[in-house]
């Protein structure tokens, strides 16, 4: 909204109206579309011709709202001036780029960050990514993403928080929070964040990107809304449309949702802006004869800016003429985007300090990036405790493709990928334990004649940053044959190994897990993930992260997801044979490894959730209280260690057939051995609640309640609540 709940400069809110309101009444009807419309900068870094020279000139005649994909002090600076100091209104630009997860340090990819259930993680990474691109010109990051998605074929499940709705909700307001600050993005090291793809893009058929979305309305308010709902509570400056369809309509001229469940419902008063050529895609889809039709749809609907085209710009005018739009629907859009500029802080500092500016991580943002990958790192097997590795005094084989491989940034990885390659994990591992005779072979039979050499083996395999985010759908998500058959190579050795993995979603590990005794998933860990993974192979960090999203036994279980719903026939894991249930006949029931699942060096017992009065009244819930649920964490084990304990609600009976489970609860605690640790959950409406079709808070019904606390989805510890009427 334009000021969010902490915002510290309210008490000028009716002054940057007044000024709104001036502006506003002094604009012609085609410098109001110009406000509505952000063009793309083409990476040259003058004015040049082309592209940048129509850029410049619409900044001239104060025709352009905001630019996007231009950085750098001085370049932004050079443009803002044509737009402040040149222009007949003088009206400054918003600078506008994808700063994902880091501008000059990267951090772990976001998927990765879930895997802390650690909101801290995703807050570290927005504050020291909003630094950096705010001393470069950026004003506005297209992030966080928001998507809920079961769909590992999804190249851009890299980019979400993974399947659960209450983690990817903890973790969008976690980021926007950093993103914006506690006083609002006028602050000159913070950024207006963007939630995105509104809504339901994570559901794409098939994993495929861009493809169909056809989900029900009581999905789409129990999954994939409410991630959306938790950044606009948190003060999220702006959102945007997503690509795809939603129930036949495209999401861009989505009227029911832009208008009526983002503006009417929850009272989102900032700036919705398309995706990239995102009206343009309306023709594509169908639904739009010609750009004039397609500028009308999504205006309409509730798009208030045009990335990446000029079908609005172009097009308004005739369209207010003919009346197909109207002037207070136009005016009302143009103080969206006014509103972002003056919570900005633009129109009184429009200009950044050219010298101020980082030329590139710090050792402080190394070290925060550092800290955020090793808490990210999820231990998924340990037989035998060949992790952590031994320091000194014996010979570690290094091999596979990833060993010696930079390629750790992960997808969207910002301008600093390019200047500041990531730290490899040899050469991270070399430097941490000098003491080790480490030998490094990259795949063939050098590696296994390596292996055979060494005393123990690390085998470092994955997938390619390449290989994930936008527009990189797989639909095959093993590891690469060569990766299969070195892993096949060095168990046959007879060696003690262990595996880490690399990559930006989970991938299908059957072929092999059951043969490696040790397995770390580290996903692309950012610019530090090297010198991460050595901190948590050695033992400096202990491995405390948890599965965001489910690891499946095969392709074919996809969409596979630890919340849902329950069947009339549900599968029967204790008699897989039982015929006439919902499963494979070739495949055993559930994944390879739940959703929530982790391991640590050390190990936890986590006592049965209680409650002080277990039975509260609808109303009071209705009204806004809550009750709380307590257990106790104990460290049982030898080391000092990471536990993430995490509490799941299942409504056994209700007027909707309601998930399995659900996570209503999580916190991330360190113990050292023999410590203990109480940990709280207060439970709302929202939590014991759901959602119907046309709900717009949480429906409550009496009955019994089914509380679970433990370390995974799998938790079996079980507490009864009562709902009276």
């Amino acid at each position: 909204m334009p000021y969010g709940p902490d915002d510290s400069q309210r008490g000028d809110r009716g002054k940057d109206e007044a000024r709104i309101a001036e502006l506003v009444g002094r604009m012609s009807v085609a410098e109001k579309f110009g406000q509505l419309q952000q063009l793309a900068w083409n990476g040259e870094t003058g004015p040049g011709g082309g592209q940048n020279a129509l850029v410049a000139g619409a900044a001239r005649a104060g025709r352009l709202g905001s630019v996007l994909n231009l950085h750098g002090a001085r370049e932004t600076n050079a443009l803002q001036r044509i737009a402040v100091e040149e222009s007949p209104l003088g009206i400054p630009l918003v600078f506008g780029l994808d700063v994902v997860h880091g501008f000059w340090t990267t951090f772990p990819i976001p998927l990765a960050q879930a895997a802390s259930f650690d909101p801290a993680v995703a807050a570290a990474d927005a504050e020291v990514s909003a630094a950096e691109a705010r001393a470069h010109g950026v004003h506005w990051t297209f992030a966080p993403m928001a998507d809920v998605t079961r769909e590992p074929r999804w190249g851009r499940i890299a980019e979400s928080s993974g399947e659960d709705v209450y983690l990817t909700s903890v973790l969008t307001a976690a980021k926007v929070r950093g993103y914006q600050g506690p006083n609002g993005p006028a602050a000159p090291d913070r950024l207006a964040a963007c939630a995105k793809h509104f809504a339901a893009y994570g559901a794409v058929e098939g994993g495929r990107d861009y493809n169909t979305v056809d989900v029900s309305w009581q999905r789409l308010r129990n999954v994939y809304l409410p991630p959306f709902r938790a950044a606009v509570e948190a003060g999220a400056a702006t959102v945007m449309a997503a690509f795809t369809t939603v129930n036949g309509v495209p999401a861009h001229a989505h009227r029911e949702l832009l208008d009526g469940v983002l503006r009417g419902e929850w009272g989102f008063d900032g700036v919705v802006v398309s995706d990239w050529g995102g009206v343009h895609e309306l023709m594509v889809h169908g639904l739009a004869a010609d750009g004039a039709d397609a500028a009308r749809l999504a205006f309409t609907a509730g798009l208030d800016m045009e990335m990446a085209g000029t079908h609005l710009a172009e097009n308004g005018p005739r369209l207010l003429d003919a009346g197909l739009i109207s002037e207070e629907r136009l005016d009302e859009a143009v103080v969206r985007v006014l509103r972002l500029k003056s919570r900005l802080g633009l129109f009184e500092r429009p200009y950044v300090e050219e010298r101020a500016a980082p030329s590139g991580p710090t050792a402080a943002t190394r070290a925060a990036a550092r800290r955020a990958a090793a808490r990210c790192a999820v231990l998924l097997k340990n037989d035998g405790g060949v992790l952590p590795l031994r320091r000194t005094g014996g010979s570690l084989a290094v091999v596979g493709p990833y060993a010696d491989s930079p390629d750790l940034h992960g997808t969207w990885a910002g301008p600093g990928e390019s200047r500041f390659p990531a730290r490899s994990v040899l050469e991270s591992l070399s430097e941490a334990a000098p003491g080790l005779d480490i030998r490094y072979a990259g795949c063939g039979e050098e590696a296994v004649a390596a292996a055979e050499g060494a005393e123990a083996v690390l085998v470092v395999v994955g997938e390619p940053s390449a290989l994930s985010g936008e527009a990189s759908s797989r639909a095959d998500l093993r590891l690469p044959p060569e990766q299969e058959r070195l892993i096949a190579q060095v168990a046959d050795t007879g060696r003690p190994f262990a595996v880490v993995v690399v990559a930006g979603r989970p991938l299908v590990v059957e072929e092999w897990i059951d043969r490696a005794p040790a397995v770390l998933l580290a996903w692309h860990g950012g610019i530090e993930a090297g010198p991460a993974l050595a901190d948590v192979l050695l033992g400096d960090v202990p491995p405390g992260g948890k599965l965001p999203a489910t690891l499946p036994r095969s392709v074919g279980q996809l969409p596979l997801s630890y919340d849902h719903e329950r069947t009339g026939r549900p599968a029967d894991p204790d008699h897989p044979d039982r015929p006439f249930t919902s499963g494979y006949l070739d495949l055993p029931h559930g994944p390879r490894f739940p959703f929530g699942h982790g391991l640590s060096y050390t190990e936890f017992a986590i006592s049965a959730p209680r409650c002080a009065s277990p039975g509260i009244a609808v109303a009071d819930l209705a009204a806004g209280r809550r009750i709380e649920i307590t257990a106790e964490v104990t460290n049982t084990g030898t080391r000092s260690g990471d536990e993430v304990v995490q509490l799941y609600v299942h409504d056994p009976v209700a007027s909707q057939v309601q998930p399995v489970r659900r996570l209503r609860g999580f916190e991330r605690v360190t113990l050292r051995p023999g410590e203990s640790a109480e940990v709280r959950f207060p439970l709302g409406a929202e939590d014991l609640g759901f959602h119907t079709a046309n709900s717009t808070e949480p429906v409550l019904e009496p009955g019994r309640i089914e509380v679970y606390v433990g370390a995974d989805s799998r938790a079996t510890a079980r507490l009864d609540l009562t709902l009276t009427g």
